[in-house]
């Protein structure tokens, strides 16, 4: 199996911070503004989906690490884009490089690593734990 992905792939989200993407409704905090986890899962999806039409048939990605810079507040209503970039391929570990931003400029940057797995091999070794 081959993997069609090259280094200095990119892609791009982009978001409006809506109330249910508060810290307070996450739990993770008290302020209403874009929680920590809530840029976690833009970049994930950022990433994943800039990779996903490349991928073999059958086969997807799993982030396994996530190491993330949260610099600045954003207030619902504000615009995030984030973007991510493929930096490096080492076997079925993917690595990305991921800046986010608002209106009022960098909000966070992230190295993300994601797995390669045969999505049905996955999911059989999981059922049978």
């Amino acid at each position: 199996m081959e993997i069609q992905i090259k280094v200095g792939l990119q892609g791009h989200q982009t978001k409006m911070v809506e109330k249910k993407d508060t810290a307070k409704s996450y739990g993770s905090g008290l302020a209403e503004v874009f929680a920590t986890p809530a840029l976690v899962a833009l970049m994930e999806l950022t990433a994943y989906s800039s990779i996903e039409p490349f991928l073999p048939l059958g086969y997807s990605t799993v982030g396994i690490q996530i190491n993330l810079q949260h610099k600045k507040a954003s207030l619902p209503g504000a615009i995030i884009t984030c973007k991510s970039e493929v930096s490096s391929i080492e076997g079925k570990k993917i690595f990305f490089n991921l800046m986010a931003w608002d209106e009022n400029g960098l909000i966070g940057s992230a190295e993300h690593i994601r797995y390669l797995i045969n999505s049905e091999e996955f999911m059989q070794k999981l059922a049978k734990k």
